[in-house]
């Protein structure tokens, strides 16, 4: 019986201070710590007190991890760390210990692109039909990716101006409701009687493209006049009627790329796919191939999706069997474009 790959993965991308250990197909422990709190009242992410922070934390994290995984560091095969795309003092922390445990314990390292983190998601609880097709939406990306086969993508399209997760957290600045904006929206749009009670457009874009710059604007708009009129703000139908064009867009583009390209599988991942109503919504739309949406434990960052995507480079023989401590050298095809 062919022994069952222990990897150790660590990400730390953004502000999510993240370290995995998975065995095979079992998640061993997910030791996440998130700074949500601590840039709740900047109203977004510092850049710099999120790679502080990073500092301050992941060896606690490398130290819960391997404790709740109750195995031996001698026990392990790879370690597997996300180098890109992301804040660069965060992927610095994360990157430089990963490289200085891999060095210490003479261990081999994987570089994983974040993107292909978050598609690897979907494996966590089943596995990909290919050729697929991936909705990534998240803070930083609102991406339509095709995949010939697990490592052969074309980006079909991707946001012009916003990412959708930055659009919702605009949005929720505009109405004073805090952050991030992506689930107390969600929550106050379920709340709402009238989910279209407020007329805003629908932007245009290119085929497969995005665009949530003008849907953010109008928002702004109406909102002012509002208050300028003095007529009541009621921020729950505000939030469901702008969800309601946000997930209508989603929806559409995603079916524009299902019928020209009929995948086998429909993956919908990245932070923003923990939105309970752009879950329902993908689960009544699309009935007729295998759609994949994480759980939303895993939907925004953490280092399990790591752990598997590393996995999945090993099982398709993407990774030399003789890598060393040295990441730049083996890294993930990354997405050039995005």
């Amino acid at each position: 019986m062919e022994k069952e790959l222990i990897i150790l993965s660590v990400e730390s991308s953004c502000d999510e201070t993240s370290v995995a250990i998975i065995r095979g197909e079992k998640i061993l422990s997910n030791i996440v710590l998130s700074q949500i709190d601590i840039h709740a009242k900047f109203g977004g992410v510092v850049p710099e007190v999120a790679s502080r922070n990073h500092t301050k934390y992941i060896l606690e994290c490398f130290i819960k991890a391997i404790f709740e995984a109750g195995i031996k560091i001698e026990d392990l095969d790879y370690v597997a760390v996300t180098n890109g795309p992301g804040l660069v003092g965060s992927l610095l922390v994360g990157v430089s210990s990963a490289l200085a445990f891999a060095w210490a314990h003479q261990l081999k390292v994987i570089g994983i692109n974040h993107l292909l983190g978050h598609i690897f998601a979907s494996t966590i609880a089943s596995s990909i039909e290919y050729p697929a097709i991936s909705l990534l939406v998240s803070g930083g990306h609102t991406d339509l990716i095709y995949l010939k086969d697990a490592f052969s993508y074309q980006v079909l399209g991707v946001t012009m101006d916003d990412a959708v997760g930055e659009t919702y957290d605009k949005v929720a600045r505009i109405l004073n409701l805090g952050y991030p904006g992506g689930p107390i929206i969600d929550k106050l749009a379920a709340l709402s009687s009238k989910p279209d009670a407020i007329k805003f457009p629908t932007p245009l874009s290119p085929k497969f493209h995005f665009s949530f710059s003008g849907l953010k604007s109008a928002v702004l708009r109406k909102y002012q006049e509002d208050i300028k009129n003095n007529i009541p703000i009621i921020k729950e139908d505000y939030a469901a009627s702008f969800q309601d064009i946000v997930i209508k867009i989603l929806v559409n583009k995603t079916k524009e790329a299902l019928a020209e390209y009929h995948p086998k599988t429909l993956i919908l991942a990245g932070g923003v796919s923990a939105n309970r109503a752009l879950r329902r919504a993908f689960t009544s739309e699309f009935t007729n191939l295998k759609l994949l949406i994480p759980e939303v434990s895993y939907c925004t960052d953490n280092a399990a999706m790591i752990a598997f995507c590393a996995k999945t480079m090993i099982e398709h023989h993407k990774v030399s069997k003789d890598l060393d401590y040295r990441l730049e050298i083996f890294s993930t095809n990354r997405f050039t474009d995005l």
